[in-house]
């Protein structure tokens, strides 16, 4: 049985995973220098702030959303921009079309999502939330 590959949905709509050096488990990060590109793995009780040192070395960090009830990554997506992480910033697992506005305005830059949640959620459902910065509220009451 061939296993299909994971979708990934920006602001323009889904496309095909583009990284391809791997992703790194925190937990096996260690203190070793980085390698030429490098994308770690962030799960929703890890800390953030254990990679404050390294920002500048990685290209991708994958934070793991196993429930859209889980609200974690959001989180940590806040903080990893707030402590000046200006990589990419991916979302994956269970996050729903509803979700992606918040996600955008939380710092992530895509979300990657299984081939059966796209077919569940097609591509035109999460097109129509891209235009999350215009239904920013907050933005629109500050201005």
């Amino acid at each position: 049985m061939t296993e299909t590959a994971n979708t990934i949905v920006t602001d323009t709509g889904f496309s095909l995973e583009d990284w391809t050096h791997g992703f790194t488990p925190l937990e096996e990060l260690g203190e070793s220098p980085a390698a030429p590109a490098l994308a770690v793995d962030l799960g929703p009780a890890d800390d953030p702030a254990t990679l404050s040192a390294r920002l500048d070395q990685i290209d991708l960090i994958r934070v793991a959303f196993p429930s859209f009830a889980d609200g974690r990554g959001f989180t940590h997506a806040k903080a990893l921009r707030r402590m000046g992480f200006a990589g990419r910033l991916r979302a994956a697992g269970h996050v729903i079309s509803d979700q992606y506005a918040m996600a955008r305005r939380c710092g992530f830059d895509e979300v990657e999502i299984s081939p059966d949640l796209a077919a569940r959620q097609p591509e035109a459902e999460w097109k129509f939330r891209a235009d999350w910065q215009a239904n920013d509220y907050q933005s629109r009451l500050r201005g």
